[in-house]
């Protein structure tokens, strides 16, 4: 999510303070917070479907001083611990009436279809819009079924939110400064009647302090969410550097009333933004923060906490924290499980091509991938198989090892000279017999500074 645009002199002083000297969140060899380490995501927006959870993202561009953002990127997972990297689905460049600025989006399935609701420059007025892209499929394609903006105000139209009751009503919240929303027609690209404009009020988000022009807590970035009958609206609240707070009601039109905080301001970036899903038993609250090498304000990464309520329905105070210790399913090995299906990873960055679609890439010695909960059973794999491509003529090699980067090496393979990512092998490697329930690591060893190796899938047989 983004802040104003337009900054006082003290405002702009107090960020470049934050940028500078917020305290940086330590990233350990066994955490799985961030959830994705291949590039710098933010602005996290959950879908489940198909028994599976979806994660639409906005995207930072490495080494950004500023919201350089130019697409929207999915991944999903079946366990929590594991994601795989869909790559990107939607770029402002593929909306015509677009200039800019691939802001936080979230996307719901209704009848069969996927609807992503996305903020944008339009070229037309120069103004923040929201638009509506439609495709089958989570991953898309995605297409503008509108060809001009779903709703746009005098000023402030960013981070959309969109939300179906139970009776079928669909709503649309979004706004900085301001709060509005519509309620959406069934076709979900289009609304009747006028844009309501939500009162911010301090019994609905709470008191700011020191701010005139701002009464409120309320920043920007809402999430809708529904529990027991009860509707939640989580947002991010100022100054900064922002907190995550959530108020509640009866009806998705609100009136609202200020819960608290759900989750303080932390984490080295000066914004946040909620996310909030149901899956498999469990609620999940993603955010992002700066705790990636290189992170900060404008270099983001997603991360998630399980969410918990006390039996009044409020909310108890989370901190960010390694994220989700145990993961929902165990992954099989005797499928092809994608490279970029990890856990945890350092010195891999994502790709794509037409040729292979996602992979990612190697960069240094050393470099590794972790993916978590592997179950051999009791079938003693012997082989071990993966796609592969280098340019480098220097000896590389991809080592397997089980439980840490350290363990039992139960595979080494030269990766032999393709000639580029469009151009791969296929190696294998016998091995001795492994079973049970193990962690695998994908370590990375070589000479070369830079993109050592390419790695597209890997899957082991019996």
């Amino acid at each position: 999510m983004r802040i104003n645009t337009i900054f006082s002199n003290r405002n702009l002083f107090f960020l470049l303070l934050l940028i500078l000297f917020q305290t940086a969140v330590v990233v350990s060899s066994w955490a799985q917070n961030p959830i994705v380490q291949t590039m710098y995501t933010a602005d996290p927006a959950p879908m489940v479907w198909n028994d599976r959870l979806w994660l639409y993202t906005t995207h930072d561009a490495d080494g950004s001083s500023w919201f350089t953002m130019d697409d929207w990127r999915v991944y999903s997972t079946n366990d929590m611990v594991n994601w795989t990297d869909h790559g990107v689905v939607l770029s402002y460049c593929d909306i015509e009436w677009a200039k800019g600025d691939a802001w936080a989006a979230q996307c719901i399935e209704r009848n069969g279809k996927f609807y992503l609701y996305v903020p944008l420059i339009s070229k037309v007025n120069n103004r923040g819009a929201i638009g509506v892209a439609v495709a089958d499929t989570p991953l898309g394609p995605f297409y503008d079924p509108l060809g001009k903006p779903l709703a746009q105000t005098d000023w402030g139209d960013i981070d959309p939110t969109v939300f179906i009751d139970d009776d079928g009503q669909a709503y649309l919240y979004w706004g900085n400064p301001n709060l509005y929303y519509v309620k959406l027609n069934e076709d979900m690209i289009s609304y009747e009647g006028e844009i309501v404009k939500v009162p911010l009020t301090e019994e609905s988000f709470g008191k700011r302090e020191g701010d005139p022009q701002r009464n409120t807590l309320y920043e920007e970035g809402p999430w809708l969410y529904k529990r027991n009958k009860l509707y939640y609206l989580f947002w991010p609240g100022g100054p900064l550097p922002e907190h995550i707070g959530y108020s509640t009601s009866t009806s998705p039109e609100g009136p609202w009333k200020y819960g608290g905080v759900v989750m303080p301001a932390q984490g080295r970036a000066f914004t946040n933004h909620p996310g909030v899903i149901d899956f498999r038993g469990k609620t999940y609250f993603f955010y992002h923060n700066g705790a990636l090498p290189g992170g900060g304000g404008f270099t983001r990464s997603v991360a998630v906490e399980e969410l918990r309520f006390n039996p009044d329905g409020s909310i108890p105070r989370i901190n960010m924290t390694e994220g989700i210790t145990q993961g929902l399913a165990t992954l099989n090995p005797y499928l092809l499980n994608q490279a970029e299906t990890i856990a945890f990873s350092e010195g891999f960055k994502s790709s794509q091509n037409e040729k292979v679609g996602v992979f990612v890439t190697a960069n240094h010695d050393g470099a590794y991938i972790k993916v978590r909960d592997v179950d051999f059973r009791d079938k003693e794999a012997t082989k071990f198989t993966a796609r592969v491509a280098t340019t480098h003529n220097d000896p590389i090699t991809l080592e397997v090892r089980l439980d840490s980067r350290e363990g039992e090496k139960i595979a080494s393979i030269r990766i032999p000279r393709t000639g580029g990512n469009d151009r791969w092998a296929i190696v294998s490697a016998d091995i001795n017999g492994v079973t049970g329930l193990h962690d695998l690591y994908f370590v990375v060893k070589g000479k070369p500074t830079s993109h050592l190796m390419y790695f597209d899938y890997w899957r082991f047989s019996e």
